[in-house]
């Protein structure tokens, strides 16, 4: 039997000969031929196209790493340059003291003040008299010199003080106390009445009828004003949050005063929540 080639469409004539090939079989079987070929064609396509595109990929990735290398050690160049640039900061120079061997004799001048005489002290006071009869000068001490003629009138030597440190403020600036010899007080007297007009039941609570009393605690401050609010002894987180919303809403309180001053003071209130 001579060999048949599959590829070519003779194949199916052979197999329907005889047959009715107008059945559907007979042409699936004459297209095989070509959808075996579209079929190789496509998945040589698809392979070529992946492999492009890790190749793609692989080389982007390159190009990046490189591009990185080269901002890397252009930084470096620059750094390495700019450190090149850097001048060297020139230190002033500080000339030695000049030490005086001949100095001449001088009267210390006093700027004149207006005083009392009683309050002159008499190496302050101004002797006209030996000024004008005496060959001395007139500079910044009074000294007996080796020198009259040749020697030099020492001068005061003047120094740069640092600036003053910065004042570190008060112990009591800062300080809390918990009791003061005057305490604070609120305005008017009566703070549980203020509290009772200005605080608003909390309608959760209300509905579940949870009541009870929070404590309060606060920092009445130089000026009266009231900060650092906290409850220290809860109940709901609803009464909680209102008891503290109330007392932040309270007017400036006298503020407390130790030795005669204003200082901060820890306060503790109680918040009561009864329903009627």
């Amino acid at each position: 039997m001579a060999k048949i080639d599959l590829v070519a469409r003779e194949w199916a004539d052979i197999v329907f000969q005889g047959r009715n090939k107008d059945y559907g079989a007979y042409v699936l079987r004459n297209g095989t031929s070509k959808r075996n070929v579209y079929s190789i064609l496509a998945v040589l396509l698809v392979a070529v196209l992946g492999f492009s595109a890790i190749k793609l990929i692989t080389f982007i990735q390159e190009q990046q790493e490189l591009a990185r290398t080269e901002a890397v050690e252009l930084s470096a160049i620059q750094e390495k340059k700019q450190a090149k640039k850097v001048e060297k900061v020139e230190q002033p120079k500080v000339e030695p003291e000049k030490v005086v061997e001949k100095v001449k004799s001088s009267i210390k001048f006093t700027a004149p003040v207006i005083k009392k005489d009683n309050e002159v002290k008499e190496e302050d006071e101004i002797k006209l008299d030996e000024v004008e009869k005496s060959d001395k000068s007139v500079g910044a001490f009074t000294v007996e010199g080796n020198d009259e003629v040749g020697g030099e009138v020492l001068k005061a030597k003047e120094e740069i003080a640092p600036p003053p440190e910065p004042e570190k403020p008060k112990e009591e600036d800062t300080k809390i106390f918990d009791v003061v010899e005057q305490m604070p007080s609120f305005p008017g007297g009566n703070v549980m009445a203020w509290l009772s007009q200005n605080l608003k039941y909390p309608v959760i609570a209300a509905e579940n009828g949870v009541q009870g009393r929070v404590v309060v605690q606060f920092v009445v401050e130089k000026d009266g004003s009231v900060t650092d609010v906290h409850a220290v002894k809860k109940v709901d987180p609803s009464l909680d949050k209102e008891a503290e919303r109330v007392v932040k809403s309270m007017p400036k309180w006298i503020p407390g005063k130790q030795n005669g001053s204003p200082v901060r003071v820890k306060y503790t209130l109680p918040v009561t929540f009864k329903l009627q």
